[in-house]
């Protein structure tokens, strides 16, 4: 099972349709939100690119956004699997 892990932007959650629009798709096992954090359960990996999109509400207005980070990892074997990091702040 391989999970990407979307940490959101301050002040964001993510919206109800994005997640039942995750949920739908047969890729994705399961689907987690705590607090500012979006885990995404997936079957598995292979060798077809995949795309996620995620539709965040704001709830509250922030200044000076720090960048939010997306990570891909093995559950079993979290050091195992080598897909670089992202991070990037919304505009």
């Amino acid at each position: 099972m391989v999970i990407v892990e979307v940490s959101l932007l301050s002040g964001f959650i993510l919206a109800p349709r994005s997640r039942m629009l995750l949920e739908r798709r047969t890729i994705v096992k399961k689907i987690e939100v705590k607090a500012d954090v979006v885990y995404i359960y997936l079957e598995k990996l292979n060798d077809e690119s995949q795309t996620f999109i995620l539709q965040l509400e704001q709830v509250i207005q922030m200044k000076n956004l720090k960048p939010a980070s997306i990570k891909v990892y093995d559950y079993y074997q979290p050091g195992v699997l080598q897909i670089p990091s992202y991070s990037g702040a919304g505009n």
